[in-house]
């Protein structure tokens, strides 16, 4: 049997359907002396910034029985380093590379695309609508349909026709689908879901939450269940790719996503613990798949949910 891992996001085509989760591989070029970024089907970048950003205060992140809480707050090097620092080293090792962006308004989205369609190395921007841990933008942007479908459509606007647009969602919401469908009539090439949850811990010596902020951004194998449920809701809503994210610490954990609808992952959480877990599995998939009977990774998708519809 012939195995096909590769994936299609509007018009980029990737290798597998195997990625590094935003916030927890760095920009990738910190794990070159670890593993191959180069043999994923690609890595999302730390979320990148116009202004460079110092993050939160300390306590950023509290480990926890099933997972772990993070308030690390956007932390980067704003845009201008990355295109002149990263992204060249991204490029010269040939790493596929997905460049996460957050925003403080809305018009900074396009202002950070216009600018890197200037530079070569990059395939894809995931528009970081759910974060958690920052005063402005982050969740206010990812909450309301309207808002997300215009963010959406100006910065499919401002893409070059040859580049993916995909949308992270936050799971912190009643209906994912009514945000996803917004972010499908507003242009994206594909959906990620999901960001972490809205969690807090207490410091019963102090009785007091552990972060400054209060609550924090849960993930970890706890969430996997949510995630699952999630993707299986926006499946229903979109005719356009997913990639699924949560709890994924496991190649069981991957082909549970595919089977839920989605058609592309990312490992998160656990790269903490393992920095190669993603490799291993991109590694092992086309074994798991031919022992399963299935040519792709697509062809594991339930019975019960509608076809994905061609990408324009």
């Amino acid at each position: 049997m012939s195995i096909d891992l590769r994936v299609t996001t509007g018009p980029v085509t990737w290798r597998n359907p195997v990625f590094t989760a935003s916030g927890t591989w760095g920009y990738g070029i910190e794990y070159f002396d670890l593993c191959d970024p180069s043999d994923l089907g690609g890595i999302v970048t730390k979320t990148v910034t116009v202004e460079p950003r110092a993050g939160n205060p300390q306590p950023r992140v509290c480990e926890l029985r099933h997972g772990m809480l993070n308030s690390i707050g956007l932390e980067n090097v704003g845009l201008a380093a990355f295109v002149g620092q990263k992204l060249p080293v991204l490029r010269e090792h040939r790493v596929p590379t997905v460049v996460s962006l957050a925003a403080r308004d809305e018009v900074e989205f396009t202002t950070m695309i216009d600018e890197l369609a200037a530079h070569p190395g990059w395939s894809a921007v995931e528009l970081n609508l759910s974060c958690p841990n920052v005063a402005r933008g982050g969740l206010d942007f990812g909450r309301d349909p309207a808002r997300v479908e215009r963010i959406t459509a100006d910065a499919r606007r401002a893409l070059p026709a040859d580049r993916a647009l995909w949308v992270k969602l936050t799971p912190n919401v009643t209906a994912i689908g009514d945000l996803a469908r917004a972010a499908e009539t507003g242009g994206a090439h594909a959906i990620s879901c999901i960001n972490t949850l809205v969690g807090m811990e207490i410091d019963l010596d102090r009785r007091e939450p552990v972060f400054p902020r209060g609550t924090a951004g849960y993930s970890g194998p706890a969430i996997l269940p949510v995630a699952l449920a999630k993707v299986w809701e926006v499946a229903h809503a979109v005719g356009i790719p997913i990639v699924g994210i949560g709890g994924i610490s496991s190649l069981d954990d991957v082909l549970r996503f595919f089977v839920a609808g989605a058609t592309a992952v990312q490992v998160g959480t656990s790269l903490f613990a393992r920095p190669d877990l993603a490799n291993v599995f991109e590694r092992r998939l086309a074994e798991r798949l031919a022992a399963m009977d299935v040519e792709r990774p697509v062809d594991l998708r339930s019975r019960r949910l509608p076809a994905l519809r061609p990408v324009g």
